[in-house]
């Protein structure tokens, strides 16, 4: 029994023969069919009907199939078109392609060759159709956040579960994941959404400073302390203090970290007593803290604190669903602050960032559709606009015949592209440390 679809596809061919058989091999594998018998008839139908593909045959009496592409393309631009014929000649197929046709079928084909074309017609519609789609807004897309896939689905569920309770979070994920905004959205859609939010880049602190920062300092505590100052505690009383790159935090402070969890006080650097504040700590990390407590460098007793609820936010390259709904976001974003119409992505080029790996998730997204508005002409984004690293060319060595060298020095220039040369958000994605990139980078020749 044909599997029912929801697509609707016109078949035009002044053979009563192959009109039937095209007709009952679209209808078995479950399609909506309208035929005619000539162009003629196929535009009084097409003025009363939708339909998502016309499949035409080339030379019929009177008014040409090419004629009738043309039609198409210039008068109903979200209908795809394949072109069969029995006169195959290479001339022909380019005049059918140039004309607009999608794909080019010479007679006689065969079940499986019709279906796949058709296939591949109707995959461009929805690709298309999930790009542009710029009515609807995604569930996750009202507290902040950017998908509509079952893995952002589920991450929204346990944002929803966290934010109602008072529990300690942890977020992990890659670099360029988003972690901060799942951090802001936790806070905003939670009673503290009234009080301060305080994001705090653990990395970006020098560690001698990070108590002083942290819970502030009384005057004369060290030298230079000449007047007393609150730490991002006090700031933060009462609201929400997020820990990004909680994992660089020396031991000694994971020790008051972690009394400042258990206690529920803190003490500024030089006072005598400690008091109480009233923050809800979240924190993120792109690193494996289950790995670092075995390893003896994070403490076991702050893990499980900090790890109450954990939400792990899934790389971009597992959210396939969600990879047009972002850029859709951003060519919008970026066009409408530059002052621009939002451009016109080449079919191509779309299926290019579609099947993208993207090492530097949604932040290198971010990054080259802004840069790709910036740079593109005439309004229309294309294949060559792309960074070289996401064109093919031929002169690449694939395969196996590469050394691990080789290998690994195309990974580093990819992913320092991806950040725009950022060494820092490069190294964060490495999962290796600043000089270590820059050691590896002067053996490439590059500085």
């Amino acid at each position: 029994m044909p599997v029912s679809r929801d697509e609707r596809i016109m078949v035009v061919d002044d053979a009563p023969d192959t009109l039937e058989v095209v007709q009952r091999n679209l209808v078995s594998a479950g399609y909506k069919v309208f035929t005619a018998p000539g162009v003629a008839e196929a535009l009084r139908l097409l003025e009363k009907i939708t339909v998502d593909l016309v499949i035409t045959d080339f030379k019929m009496p009177g008014i040409s199939g090419l004629d009738l592409v043309r039609h198409i393309r210039e008068n109903l631009p979200s209908t795809e078109v394949i072109m069969i014929t029995g006169y195959a000649s290479v001339t022909g197929a380019v005049e059918a392609v140039k004309s607009g046709a999608e794909e080019y079928l010479a007679k006689p084909f065969t079940e499986t060759e019709l279906i796949n074309a058709v296939k591949m017609a109707l995959d461009k519609i929805r690709m298309r159709q999930a790009a542009f789609n710029n009515g609807q807004i995604s569930s996750a897309e009202r507290y902040g956040l950017l998908g509509d896939s079952q893995v952002m689905k589920r991450v929204l569920s346990t944002i929803l579960k966290a934010a109602s309770a008072p529990a300690t979070v942890l977020i992990t994920g890659e670099s360029g994941t988003g972690k901060e905004l799942v951090a802001r959205a936790i806070h905003y859609n939670s009673p503290r959404a009234s009080a301060p939010f305080i994001p705090i880049n653990c990395g970006a602190i020098p560690p001698e400073l990070f108590e002083s920062e942290l819970f502030g300092h009384v005057k004369g505590a060290f030298t230079g302390a000449t007047v007393s100052r609150a730490g991002f505690f006090q700031t933060a009383d009462g609201g929400t203090i997020f820990l990004d790159e909680i994992s660089e935090i020396s031991q000694p402070l994971q020790v008051k970290l972690l009394r400042v969890l258990q206690d529920k006080e803190i003490c500024m650097v030089g006072a005598s007593r400690p008091h109480k504040v009233d923050v809800r700590i979240v924190a993120a990390t792109n690193k494996d803290l289950e790995e670092l407590v075995k390893k003896g460098t994070f403490r076991e007793e702050l893990y499980f604190r900090l790890s109450v609820i954990t939400i792990n936010l899934p790389p971009l390259r597992e959210r396939h669903d969600d990879k047009f709904i972002l850029i859709n976001h951003f060519l919008k974003k970026y066009a409408d602050e530059m002052g621009y119409n939002t451009p016109v992505v080449s079919d191509k080029t779309l299926e290019v960032l579609y099947n993208y790996d993207w090492p530097g998730n949604v932040r290198e997204m971010e990054n080259l559709i802004q840069r790709l508005i910036v740079m593109s002409e005439g309004g229309k984004i294309d294949i060559t606009d792309l960074p070289s690293n996401m064109r093919f060319s031929p002169k690449k060595t694939t395969g196996f015949r590469r050394s691990l060298a080789e290998v690994e020095a195309e990974y580093i220039c990819n992913v320092l592209d991806s950040v725009n040369g950022n060494k820092t958000h490069a190294a964060e994605i490495l999962k290796i440390d600043r000089k270590t990139l820059r050691e590896k980078l002067k053996s490439m020749g590059k500085k």
